[in-house]
């Protein structure tokens, strides 16, 4: 059952990394950002390494995404791509 879990888990992270790369949007990039840390930090927790998902949980789910957010909504948009 574990290694079905880290399987899906795992294409959840692949899925995540390569929409952030394919986004146009960058707020959605930012989101797919955070929700590809979320993803590694259950990984690292099904693994046995609590101390390590829990630092990628505040910062790099949390912290950074809230960084990277709001950097997109204080920078202004010169194209109509």
């Amino acid at each position: 059952m574990v290694v079905e879990l880290d399987m899906v888990i795992l294409t959840l992270v692949m899925i995540c990394a390569v929409g952030a790369i394919w986004v146009k949007d960058l707020l959605g990039a930012a989101i797919l950002f955070g929700a590809y840390s979320f993803m590694l930090c259950l990984l690292w927790a099904i693994m046995g390494a609590v101390d390590v998902a829990f630092t990628e949980a505040s910062v790099g789910a949390g912290v950074s995404t809230v960084f990277m957010v709001a950097a997109v909504f204080r920078t202004s948009r010169r194209t109509k791509d």
